[in-house]
């Protein structure tokens, strides 16, 4: 009876908890937020003075008394109550012409593979603390598979790989359970403190994190190109302590990032190795999904592909697969519990 009230007034959603972006999936709606989860906060006060994109232009940009955070680190919850605040906004702002006090949605959200119990509480009380009535928790993985309409139920291999924010995961998926999993620290956040690192080392001078990943996502390439591209970096010079600008090319890029991606490359092979055999068959026949912002890098799929001679797609809108995963299990939630995580508290005593 509550719950039917409840839903009179509260939207159900869906939250993709990123590193770099929060995504919120509203049932009956579709996607309707996509900011980056950063929050800003006055030291002084303790307040928190903006959230999302409003937040995120503020990276690199404030005084000493605020500091612009990002409450999630490769992929899990590093500060709880910024966290909270977080979820409370976005939750907030899909039911901005409700009664505040009516607001108590059902709430699906996505986190990366293989993190702990400890973690998951973290992610189901903040969730509930931000005015959750229910919180369900799905791993990145499964929920990007389902998004991307993968055939995850029947006994057939499905393999995908989320290239997010702060971690990659990779996982081998077959009748709605999770066979072989891998969740690295090498993903969008990593690339950006390579191109960093190379400047420092190379050019002598220092980018900011917003530059780094402006000239990844501009010119960085994993294959070489005949006609080359070039980018202009601004930054402070190490020597001086000017500012300085050096132009630089995508060789250059790729040469920062490429000790990386062949770390990743070989956590890829090593959950291939660890797949029992009919499975990797099925991947062979029906290659791998590639999804998340990692996806767009230019040269990735090709570069995979000739490593591990298995065909290699990346999804349509990538972005968005965990996002739209969520929506899919809220539409259909009975259906889909298997899917779900079990968390300890939901285990029945023995």
């Amino acid at each position: 009876m509550l719950d039917r009230f409840y839903n009179l007034f509260s939207n159900d959603i869906g939250i993709d908890l990123g590193t770099a972006n929060t995504l919120v999936y509203v049932r009956g709606h579709g996607i309707v937020i996509n900011e980056p989860s950063v929050v800003a906060i006055n030291q002084k006060t303790g307040q928190v003075v903006a959230i999302g994109n409003e937040a995120k232009r503020m990276v690199g940009r404030t005084p000493g008394h605020i500091t612009a955070v990002r409450p999630l680190v490769e992929g899990v919850i590093s500060d709880f109550e910024i966290t909270e605040e977080m979820l409370a906004y976005f939750i907030r702002k899909v039911h901005k012409d409700t009664v505040k006090l009516f607001v108590r949605p059902r709430v699906v959200v996505g986190v990366p593979s293989g993190i702990t119990n400890v973690e998951i509480r973290a992610v189901r009380d903040a969730a509930k603390n931000a005015g959750a009535r229910e919180v369900f928790i799905v791993e990145e993985p499964m929920s990007a598979a389902i998004g991307a309409r993968l055939p995850i139920q029947e006994p057939i291999g499905n393999m995908i790989i989320d290239i997010g924010g702060g971690t990659t995961d990779i996982a081998v998926i077959s009748l709605g359970g999770i066979v072989t999993s891998k969740n690295v620290r090498i993903a969008g956040d990593r690339l950006n403190y390579d191109i960093i690192q190379y400047a420092r080392d190379e050019f002598k001078i220092l980018l900011g994190e917003k530059t780094a990943e402006d000239v990844k996502i501009t010119i960085g390439s994993i294959t070489q190109k005949s006609d080359g591209m070039e980018a202009t970096i601004r930054g402070r010079d190490l020597i001086t302590g000017l500012p300085r600008e050096v132009v630089v090319t995508d060789t250059d890029i790729r040469e920062a990032i490429i000790k990386s991606i062949h770390t990743l490359i070989r956590a890829i092979k090593e959950v291939i190795e660890e797949t029992p055999p009919e499975l990797v068959s099925d991947i062979m026949h029906r290659g791998i999904m590639l999804v998340g912002g990692g996806s767009f890098l230019k040269g990735f799929d090709r570069l995979l592909e000739s490593e591990i001679k298995i065909p290699v797609h990346i999804m349509e809108d990538p972005l968005t697969a965990v996002v739209r995963g969520t929506g899919i299990i809220l539409e259909d939630i009975d259906n889909l519990k298997d899917v779900l995580v079990q968390h300890e508290d939901d285990i029945p005593p023995q």
